[in-house]
């Protein structure tokens, strides 16, 4: 074997023993937070969900997925959330309000539409009309059930921090009435003083 062929045989076995370490580790999974992760789960059920389309004058699809009722650990409000299988899309999110009304979807006892003012699943959120439709009429109830347990849960929360300032309001009207006779006291004392004072200037002078 000549040098020059010596030369490439080792110019290969070189090359074939570079070795590059990746700048990005594909086995490393990055935390993705859902903005769920504070709440806990009320209720959970597979359902489909569709959405009134007011240009069309017809029901499109929003999506298939668990449809889930979700309070929050430290306030206690209740929101619908509904991802869609595989891609966990959002294709409902909002809260529970009281003005809102289930009302059966014509011709099916296992589905019900509603009203929302703002739905969260899109941005900016926007006014929808929704329809949900499950496996079977007993789900169905299930959910209606939960659902309007959780308007009651909401709208007790509402009453509670209305009532809060009104308390506040009361509390501090108290204190100011317990300053003031505070201060007619201490007005009291100090003309009762100066009276006994007076007196007393009075005996000395006789």
């Amino acid at each position: 074997m000549t040098t020059t062929e010596q030369d490439s045989v080792f110019t290969k076995e070189e090359e074939a023993d570079v070795h590059f370490e990746p700048v990005i580790k594909l086995t490393e999974q990055v935390n993705t937070k859902t903005m769920e992760e504070d709440e806990d789960v009320l209720f959970k059920m597979r359902a489909k969900l569709f959405r009134f389309d007011i240009t069309s004058s017809e029901w499109k699809e929003r999506g298939t997925g668990d449809v889930r009722l979700l309070a929050h650990k430290e306030t206690k409000k209740v929101r619908l959330v509904m991802r869609r299988d595989k891609t966990l899309k959002v294709c409902a999110n909002h809260a529970i309000t009281t003005d809102m009304r289930l009302q059966p979807n014509i011709g099916s006892d296992r589905s019900w539409v509603w009203k929302v003012a703002a739905d969260y699943a899109e941005s900016p959120p926007t006014a929808e009309t929704l329809a949900i439709r499950f496996a079977n009429s007993e789900n169905a109830g299930q959910f209606k059930e939960k659902f309007e347990e959780a308007q009651k849960a909401n709208a007790s929360l509402s009453a509670g921090a209305e009532a809060e300032p009104a308390k506040t309001e009361e509390l501090a009207k108290v204190e100011e009435k317990v300053e003031e006779t505070a201060e007619e006291k201490k007005a009291e004392a100090e003309t009762e003083k100066v009276e006994d004072e007076k007196k007393d200037d009075e005996k000395k002078e006789e």
